[in-house]
């Protein structure tokens, strides 16, 4: 599924994750709301353009988000005292990996959760995705 988010939207792109109760996988439905969330919230802030979002369910839970931005995002390691900059250090605490690759009209980020493995059990990574999982 690809769906268009408009602009200053995260809470749409949340309601996308409810899919996940009719194919049986509710047990992802926290982690994935917090990784959609958190991957377009950044999109919105930091990109421009319009962002785009797609889940897909395959022997891995994917979440792509796609913006017309050329940066990628990298993880920091913040201090007790600062009000953000965790979201990417949550996400790879709740996927079993993620990353970034170029695309021909800016970036995708992607993210992937295991359809068996507790979600914040998993050990993440992060690195740059030359080709999709699959």
């Amino acid at each position: 599924m690809c769906r268009p988010i408009r602009p200053r939207s995260p809470r749409c792109a949340r309601r996308a994750t409810r899919q996940l109760t009719a194919r049986g996988l509710d047990e992802l439905s926290f982690a994935t709301e917090l990784v959609v969330s958190e991957l377009v919230t950044n999109a919105i802030r930091h990109a421009t353009g319009p962002v785009r979002l797609r889940l897909i369910v395959d022997n891995v839970l994917i979440c792509e988000v796609f913006d017309a931005g050329a940066t990628a995002p990298h993880l920091r390691h913040s201090k007790t005292t600062d009000e953000g900059g965790r979201g990417l250090f949550l996400i790879s605490r709740f996927t079993r990996r993620w990353g970034t690759r170029p695309t021909r009209d800016g970036k995708v980020i992607r993210a992937e959760q295991s359809l068996t493995e507790p979600a914040g059990y998993v050990t993440g990574s992060a690195g740059s995705l030359t080709e999709p999982a699959g």
